[in-house]
Formats: structure tokens, sequence, C-alpha cells
């Protein structure tokens, strides 16, 4: 056998006595000459295929020589994680069906053992908190449709979803579609379940309303944000798969984006200015804000630019890509009609958030503390604040740049797609074991599926969804959902924000007084 046999150890198929045999018939000298170079390459494609079938773990047919085959290969994954879902537009065209009927319904990761989840979890329970006594009925559930812009129900993995209201653009498509990757994250997982959804700004549910010893029970209604005057139920944005009217991208690549962007301007280099660009015709605070802008009579250190989306639509977005906004030292977060979507894009920046004291909530920034992560500004006294952020960060650039850090650091780690996914997951798992009754498919509602939602989109919208789909199970189960925040947790957290506000506000106190003192 010699040299030959060196050239492939470990892959001779039929063992020594087989090669010996064929060597010894026809002579060691013949067998070279015989054995040409074209032979040669076709025996080791032949090996080198049942290799890879073996590696595929395609099911070789018994009784077959190749059957008994043994091969050195690399360790395998399980199936989950090589095989993709189907998805096809065509066939599910061609087959007359939007929906498939066989979607994986088994959940088995490669991992045991879990980590526990990021301390915003924990404000799940608080959230639900209001239903935990007397559950959520059927009732509850028919009264709070008039304040929803659909319903959406889970049953045996498969979504269905009644729609009542048009809402704002497309909106409810991306908000469906996240739930829809969700089930595909992890199929089989997220139970049976009801619920109703509005995916407008302002919030519906007040809590004011269902207070008192003659007040009915309050409907659950799942919504973008909160406040401590209402019961909103607050779950992702749609923005986390894209948002298709103003051209931004799914989070993921638009965190890569931003992160890529960054990099184009040193923090030092940058424009020691705050910058703000918008629509300030949305809020009232808004065009409060627009009243710090450069003037002739005077520079609050801060440069504000108005956004009117239908030039930008016009210009094809060419000026109004986030990627290209890292260019100033402190970018300004303001809430519109109630909060905004633009508060991950701006903190994502490394320049310092200057954060206009915000009255609503979404469901991460309730664990992000002032001076940690942003600067605190008040709302009624904007200007001074603002320009005296201005002035003590160009005076101590090594801590405005710590937390400016700090804060894009917070939204990489803890704003992960699968968080956002976890997230999701452990709040409509609390959600459903609230339920008093076992939810069924409502006579009016439509399955839907990522076929029947994504093959039917055109242009960007279409882009986008491909772009945000799960293609396969998690290779590890959610993360452990945290217990409940206690009651003086609760507070403490809120008041040592609220310290931390005050001192701020004290430190702007005097440097206005200095400034007032050596100007008279």
């Amino acid at each position: 056998m010699g040299e030959h046999a060196k050239i492939f150890p470990g892959f001779w198929p039929y063992g020594d006595q087989v090669i010996l045999g064929c060597i010894h018939k026809v002579g060691l000298g013949r067998f070279k000459g015989l054995v040409s170079t074209t032979a040669f390459l076709f025996l080791f494609s032949f090996v080198l295929i049942a290799a890879l079938f073996n590696w595929m773990q395609i099911p070789i047919i018994q009784g077959s020589p190749l059957a008994h085959m043994s091969f050195t290969t690399r360790s395998t994954k399980k199936h989950h994680e090589r095989v993709e879902f189907p998805f096809n537009c065509s066939v599910a065209a061609l087959q007359g069906k939007k929906c498939p009927n066989k979607y994986p319904s088994v959940f088995e990761p490669d991992e045991s053992s879990t980590e526990t989840c990021s301390d915003y979890f924990r404000w799940i329970h608080q959230d639900l908190q209001q239903w935990k006594t007397s559950g959520i009925t059927e009732d509850m559930i028919e009264r709070g449709k008039a304040s929803a812009h659909f319903r959406l129900v889970i049953v045996g993995g498969n979504v269905y979803v009644e729609k009542y209201t048009r809402p704002y653009q497309t909106r409810d498509v991306f908000t469906k579609w996240g739930i829809l990757q969700l089930l595909r994250l992890y199929p089989g997982k997220v139970p049976d379940l009801d619920l109703l959804f509005y995916s407008g700004d302002e919030t519906k549910i007040m809590r004011s309303d269902y207070q008192g010893p003659n007040s009915t029970l309050a409907p659950p209604l799942f919504h973008y944000c909160g406040s401590e005057e209402n019961l909103d139920i607050v779950f992702p944005d749609w923005t986390f798969w894209g948002w298709a009217e103003v051209n931004i991208m799914p989070w993921e690549d638009m965190l890569r984006a931003i992160k890529k962007g960054r990099k184009r301007t040193k923090w030092e280099q940058r424009e020691p200015y705050a910058f703000w660009k918008g629509n300030p015709h949305v809020a009232k605070n808004r065009l409060d804000l627009m009243k710090c802008n450069l003037s002739d009579q005077y520079d609050w250190n801060v440069r504000l630019y108005y956004k009117n989306w239908s030039k930008v639509v016009d210009e094809g977005f060419n000026n109004s890509k986030l990627e290209d906004q890292c260019t100033y030292r402190y970018k300004i977060y303001i809430e519109g009609s109630t909060w905004s979507v633009s508060k991950k894009y701006i903190l994502a920046c490394d320049s310092m958030t200057l954060m206009i004291k915000p009255r609503y909530f979404d469901f991460f920034s309730r664990s992000m503390v002032p001076m940690q992560h942003y600067w605190p500004i008040r709302r009624q006294d904007k200007c001074r604040d603002l320009k005296f952020a201005v002035e003590w960060g160009n005076n101590h650039t090594q801590q405005a740049q710590d937390i400016g850090k700090a804060g894009s650091k917070f939204i990489e780690e803890i704003l992960t797609m699968r968080n956002v996914y976890d997230y999701m997951f452990h709040l409509l798992n609390e959600y459903s074991k609230l339920l008093k009754y076992k939810p069924t498919v409502p006579s009016k509602a439509r399955r839907i599926c990522v076929e029947s939602t994504a093959c039917k989109q055109k242009g960007v919208w279409k882009e986008f969804l491909f772009q945000s789909l799960v293609k396969s199970p998690s290779n590890k189960p959610p993360c452990e959902l945290p217990p409940p925040y206690e009651p003086q947790a609760i507070q403490a957290s809120m008041d040592k924000i609220d310290n931390i506000d005050k001192q701020v506000e004290n430190w702007g106190n005097v440097y206005w007084n200095k400034l007032n003192d050596t100007n008279q």
C-alpha cells in the first residue's frame, strides 16, 4: 500500500484488504501505471462526497457499502441550527396557500442552562400588576376593543388577527411581524393568548378612570409606551424591525450603521454644541425647544434643525441618515406627542445625551440613570439647562465622554435583538398566565404568517421585513425572568433619580448666579 495509503490517512473506505487485494492482482508497478490522475481524483471526490453526507447527517441507505464507512469529521451541530425555516413566496402563491401548515413546533435548544435577564425585565411584573388579583377576562377584552387597532390571538402556535381601525402608516404590520419572528425564534414556547394592541402615539388606558369603589376593571391594552398616569402595557415598538416610511432600517442593521458612522469623527473633533433634528410641530414641548436655537440675540450652545419630512422623502433621505448625525458632542432627546423612538438612536452615537425630562417611558429606559447614561434637562427651563450642560461638558471633556459612552454601551448591551425577543417572550408568557379563559380564534380573525405578511409587500417595506426575518430557531432558551421589584426598591430608585436631578439643577443655579454676578 505504501505511499498511496499515506495520501489520504483514515479515508480508505474498505480497509487494507481491499486495497492490498487490488495491488496484489495487478502488481505494484502496474497499479501505479494504471491509476491515472483522473481516476485518482474520482476516487478522492467519491470519498469526500461520502464524508460530506456524513457531516450533513444525510441518511445513507442500509446495505450500501457506504453505510459501513467511518469518517473522521468535525463535530456536528444540532439540526435546527443548520436548517433554516422554509420560506418561499412563489411556492405559497402557486399552491394557493398564504400560510403553510407545517411550521416547526418543538423547541430543542443546545444549552439547558440559562442566564438571568437584564434588570429592566423586572418591570414586566409591575406593568401587569393591575390584573394580578382579578386576572383577565373575556369581558375586559370586549370592553377594550374600542381603544385598540387590532386583536391578536395565538392558538397552537398560529397567529390570528382581527382588525378594528386603520393605524398610522405600517406600524401594525411591523409589530405583528415582530411577534411572528418571536414564534420562529422559540417555536412551541409562546403560549396561547388573546391580546389587544394600540399602535398610535398617545396613551389610552388612564389609571384614574379605573379607581374608586364603583369603578370597572381596566381592560389590558398593549402599547409602545407608558406613564405613571396610565395602565398601557409597554411593548417593544415597531422600529426594531424597521420604519419603512422614513427609511430607518431594522435595529440591528441601524445600530451597525450608527456605530460605523460615529467612528468617522472623534469626540474631541465634534461640534461643541447640542444637536437636535426633527419635527417640532408634534408637541408644544418641541416648539418651546426651538426658542433655544441660535439667534442674532443669543447663543444657547444649541443647534436645532427642522425636519420637513415631505422634503426629506423627495430628496431620497440623503440628508437625514441617522448614521451621519454623530458629529456633535451632545445630542438632545425630547419627546414628541408622547415618547419618541429616537431615544435609542440618539444614545447610540457616543455623544453625551441631554435628555429633556420625559413623562413617558418605553420598555427599556426605566433602568437608565442620570449622570451615568445621560445628562438631565428640565422641561420648564430647558434653554438655560442646555447651555450649562454644554459649558460643563466642554470644560469636563473626559466626564462628558464617559457619560456618552456609557449611554451607548447601555444601548448596545441591553438592547440586543435577543433581549428584545426575550422581553417579548416573558411579557407575553406572564400575560397569558393572567387569562381566566381559554383563548379561541375570533370569528372575524384571519391567520397571519411570515408569508402572508411579507410576500405581498413591495420596495423598502419588503426589504426590511426580509432583513429582520428570523431564519432558524434559537440555539439557547430565553433568559430567566428575574423576580419583581420590591415596592421599597422602586421608591429608592425614584428617590435616587430625583436626588441626582436636583444636584444637577443646583450646579446650574450656581453657574448662572456666577455668570450674572460677573455681568453686573
